[in-house]
């Protein structure tokens, strides 16, 4: 009886111990924290992916926009501290007496590259925002990202990186639609190369609308338990929860994809 009740008793010691506690589930096997940290952060980035596809063009316009040219200036004040201080690769100039207007225009040119971390951060604000949004509203209208999509959000993003900055004096319409033009070009170059680089064997055209809603859910690492379970597109119709635990996606991205399945009617039309 006394050696049943100091067993009860150490039991309970141990079950209010913290650190006993987390001893308990390392010896259990439990899960890396950093590995949760991440489980979380990706579920918030896709629960925040679900909610802007759900709202209206302009608002999700907006929200892409912001938070590109918060990256964006993030990246311009980093770019612009390393170069401070006499550290830039490109030094700007002092303007000569009496300068002509080209002359004023390669200054302008060189100031952009070589300002502040403000300045900087400016700049590629508005590059990145305008690139972000401009696409996000393509990308809606077209119903999926192609090359004109992507060289229309590096024009506008050009030439508003080219009023913004100062380039082009003492035409600096002319100089932005030059600038726009040859961001444009070379994103459609980019884009044209990745796409020859990354296109898709011909069996993942079974998966073609899986694999663009899994894209906008956030989702694409679970595009091979779609593939290893044979969830084509045409079994998009006929997916239950148990079908979707059967091939060990988790149980909040199988809420958010039933749910995207229930509110898209283009997934299930048969194609």
């Amino acid at each position: 009886m006394a050696d049943g009740k100091q067993g009860a008793s150490s039991a309970v010691a141990l079950k209010a111990s913290p650190s006993a506690a987390a001893m308990a589930r390392g010896l259990r096997g439990g899960s890396n924290p950093l590995e949760e940290w991440s489980a979380r952060v990706k579920a918030i980035e896709a629960r925040f992916r679900g909610w802007m596809a759900k709202q209206p063009i302009h608002i999700e316009a907006a929200a892409t926009t912001a938070v590109g040219a918060v990256q964006g200036g993030a990246l311009g004040m980093l770019m612009g501290s390393l170069t401070a201080d006499g550290g830039s690769p490109f030094p700007t100039p002092q303007p000569p007496p009496n300068a002509n207007p080209e002359a004023m225009a390669s200054l302008k040119q060189a100031q952009a590259l070589a300002g502040g971390p403000l300045v900087q951060a400016r700049n590629f604000a508005v590059m990145t925002g305008a690139n972000a949004g401009i696409s996000c509203v393509m990308r809606r209208i077209r119903g999926q990202e192609d090359i004109q999509g992507s060289m229309a959000a590096a024009f506008g993003s050009g030439a508003l990186f080219s009023i913004v900055s100062g380039m082009g004096t003492p035409n600096p319409v002319a100089n932005a639609i030059t600038t726009g033009a040859a961001f444009a070009v070379f994103q459609g170059g980019f884009f044209m190369i990745g796409q020859k680089f990354s296109k898709p064997p011909s069996e993942d055209t079974y998966y073609s609308r899986t694999r663009s809603m899994l894209q906008q859910l956030g989702l694409e690492k679970y595009e091979k338990n779609f593939k290893k379970g044979l969830l084509t597109d045409q079994t998009l119709p006929l997916l239950t929860d148990s079908a979707l635990r059967d091939v060990k996606i988790p149980p909040g991205p199988r809420l958010l994809i039933i749910d995207q399945i229930k509110r898209d009617p283009e997934l299930v039309r048969a194609k």
